[in-house]
């Protein structure tokens, strides 16, 4: 039965973490904003016609105020008296507004789509380059939020916050000057109601914004629940936990209401604080300003206007504690995302061509090595071996006896602490990585295939290969019998990590992968070990078709499965132990492979 995951539903999932605003959170910032630099012209223009427009609605409470002046015959300024005049003037800014707000969203939005393209095919380079250290530190969900949320959460900033914040800043100053040209007297009186207004929308809304992420947490923790009791439901029933899983669930459901409920309370008392206060200083302004109609020093447009005004202030003004915190999201998601960036790649060349094939011939020269994770853990000691071309070599020993460490240091996922590892006499560093790893193939365990088709799945061991070279290397993989049988063929779909296929079929197709390749050193890692006894049989016969000519590392704790091996190296604690064919080494009495021999097959 699941347990519950402490960090599963965090707030993390739910709100994006802010970063304080800091000269060296806005440099990280402005780093990644100069990637607007290739469409800088249209995003100007853009700016240009978002401060037309909102400069344009500032234009709007004017003409309605000298309207109704002038149907009250109180002309005021150059706009006199016509009605109809002036009816057309409102028509006309509209007009405009609409045009100039259609091309600022439009060139907006084109520039953000164009520079987030940009910005997340350089992210996906740069977490595709990265060597394994990089994959050891990191989560697959961190990184994979990297491309989702942080640049969702910059993109959003790029297409609406940073346009909406220069827009309400334009009608915050704009709308702040026009009321005092159109009466400071009753300005001082609005401007006097605003701190306190503020101040308690700001204490409200932090409560509200508490409260609302604990119930967005404590709902994530609830789906945590659902999750794990359907993915252990056999568990759940096998144990009889039915009553245990539904109590906890139901405490979690309580908690949430419990929040909700309290929530609601707030968001009650917010509303009722905003529909009295912010309207009552609407009907002292409004009580001033007929004061003032009355003593004359006020016309009805004036006040009209005034009132207009007042709305886009308070307005904008409102919406800066929102965009704030957007802003403050925006830095904290660039910091993460230029973090990455500046990450240090693998030298790997995306353009580089076929490479010249390598005959083969390997040899590990007194290598030593401890994963950067783990440093104080040697696990290979002084480790040395030679292997001639096309020869099969099978490795085993224990469990952590360092087996896998030489192929992951052979493909140069890491580089050896001490010690060379040379590939027909060269040292492999001295190779171009990206031709490096061209000369191998590897067939691990548990089989990894793409969603898409297989036919796309083989393909990958060689994405310009043609119809015959795909067909020849199915048949010789044992694979073209099981694929003509579905009904789509080779345009079957596997699904999520090849679901949709066997265990055996997954491994056949992924030697038809390797067979594609045709790589000069294949790796079979553990290729046969979860198999049932017809699958095995088939797909070792297409692994024995894989490694002719080719020089092969067999990694395998089933040891039948490699007596055939032209050598076997045993490696415990890192070292070369014992090395010869099978019939040799199980001639040693008190040998490390006879023991392991005994233990599987019960030798005396």
């Amino acid at each position: 039965m699941a347990r519950q995951s402490l960090n599963s539903g965090g707030p993390s999932q739910i709100d994006m973490p802010k970063a304080t605003f800091s000269r060296e959170s806005l440099r990280e910032a402005l780093a990644i904003y100069a990637y607007l630099r290739p469409y800088k012209w249209k995003f100007l223009v853009g700016v240009i016609f978002l401060a037309l427009s909102a400069s344009l609605g500032l234009a709007f409470p004017y003409v309605t105020g000298r309207l109704i002046d002038s149907a009250l015959h109180a002309p005021k300024g150059d706009l006199v008296g016509n009605i109809d005049d002036l009816a057309l003037i409102l028509i006309g800014v509209l007009t405009l507004q609409a045009v100039f707000s259609f091309f600022r969203v439009k060139w907006f939005a084109e520039v953000s789509e164009y520079t987030m393209a940009d910005l997340r095919k350089d992210v996906f380079s740069r977490i595709i380059q990265m060597p394994m250290v990089f994959y050891t530190q990191r989560r697959v969900g961190e990184l994979t939020s990297r491309i989702a949320a942080d640049l969702g959460q910059i993109q959003e900033t790029m297409t609406g916050t940073l346009a909406e914040m220069l827009r309400q800043t334009t009608v915050l100053i704009g709308g702040i000057v026009l009321i005092f040209m159109t009466s400071a007297e009753l300005t001082a009186v609005m401007l006097s109601t605003f701190p306190l207004l503020i101040f308690i929308a700001v204490i409200f809304g932090r409560k509200i914004r508490k409260i609302a992420r604990m119930a967005q947490d404590l709902t994530a923790q609830s789906g945590v629940i659902v999750e794990e009791t359907l993915h252990g439901i056999s568990s759940v029933k096998a144990y009889t936990n039915e009553g245990y899983e539904i109590t906890r669930y139901t405490n979690s459901i309580r908690d949430i209401l419990k929040t909700a409920l309290q929530g609601a309370i707030y968001r009650g008392g917010f509303v009722s604080f905003i529909i009295f206060a912010l309207f009552g200083a609407i009907v002292v302004v409004m009580w001033y300003g007929a004061r003032l109609v009355q003593a004359g020093t006020l016309t009805v447009g004036d006040l009209t206007a005034f009132m207009l005004y007042s709305t886009f202030v308070g307005a904008a003004m409102g919406s800066f504690a929102e965009l704030w915190s957007q802003l403050q999201k925006t830095l904290g998601a660039t910091e993460r995302v230029r973090e990455l960036l500046k990450e240090v790649p693998e030298a790997i060349d995306l353009k580089s061509g076929a490479a010249p094939r390598v005959q083969g011939r390997v040899s590990f020269e007194n290598v030593s090595f401890a994963y950067p994770s783990r440093k104080e853990v040697t696990v290979l000691d002084e480790f040395s071996l030679n292997v001639s071309a096309g020869e099969r070599v099978a490795l085993v020993g224990p469990s952590g006896a360092g087996k896998s460490t030489v192929t992951s240091l052979l493909l140069r996922f890491y580089n050896p602490d001490s010690g060379t590892i040379r590939i027909d006499g060269k040292p492999a560093a001295d190779y171009s990585l990206s031709e490096y790893r061209q000369q191998f193939a590897i067939v691990p365990q548990d089989i990894v295939l793409f969603g898409g088709t297989i036919r796309e799945n083989i393909l990958y061991g060689k994405t310009n290969a043609s119809e015959s070279e795909l067909l020849v290397a199915s048949k010789r993989a044992h694979a073209h019998e099981f694929i003509s049988a579905f009904p789509e063929g080779y345009d079957t779909v596997v699904g999520e990590r090849g679901i949709k296929l066997s265990g055996g079929q997954r491994q056949r197709v992924a030697i038809a992968r390797a067979l594609l390749k045709d790589p000069a050193i294949l790796i079979l890692d553990e290729a046969t070990s979860s198999l049932d006894s017809e699958s095995e049989r088939l797909v070792q016969d297409a692994l024995d078709e894989l490694m002719k000519g080719r020089t092969s590392f067999v990694i395998a704790h089933r040891l039948a499965t490699i007596r055939e091996a032209d050598r076997i190296a045993v490696i415990d604690h890192g070292r070369l132990v014992e090395l010869g064919t099978h019939d040799e080494l199980i001639q040693y009495e008190h040998g490390l492979y006879r023991s392991l021999s005994e233990l599987q097959f019960e030798l005396t």
